[in-house]
């Protein structure tokens, strides 16, 4: 199972990005989906994460501007970034759980800034 993650880039404050993190292999029955954000010296942290039921938990921080989706016929999980801050700049990670296994993607870079 590879997790193939794209969308990424520069963004000025206020502006958007769509993430999007595609699950390829062997593929069964994924579970939970999900992104995290890590900046250099912090640890890895939650920003959204949506069960095969479509159920969806947020960062505080991120309530209202961020939106976690999934297609389950292409395997794929994406984030909608709107309003931008240039707190949110980080390496983005997907990941994606299938029978009790976490498996993660390589990271996507976003920077806000003007």
């Amino acid at each position: 199972v590879q997790l193939q993650a794209s969308g990424g880039g520069l963004a000025q404050p206020g502006g958007s990005l769509r993430l999007s993190c595609a699950v390829v292999g062997n593929v069964f029955s994924i579970n939970a989906m999900g992104w995290y954000r890590q900046v250099l010296g912090k640890e890895r942290e939650l920003v959204a994460d949506i069960t095969s039921y479509m159920t969806t938990n947020y960062k505080d921080s991120v309530k209202g501007r961020f939106t976690i989706s999934r297609d389950n016929a292409k395997n794929t999980v994406y984030l909608q970034m709107n309003s931008l801050k240039p707190e949110d700049t980080a390496v983005y990670y997907c990941l994606a759980n299938q029978a009790g296994l976490d498996y993660w993607g390589q990271g996507t870079l976003v920077t806000v800034s003007s």
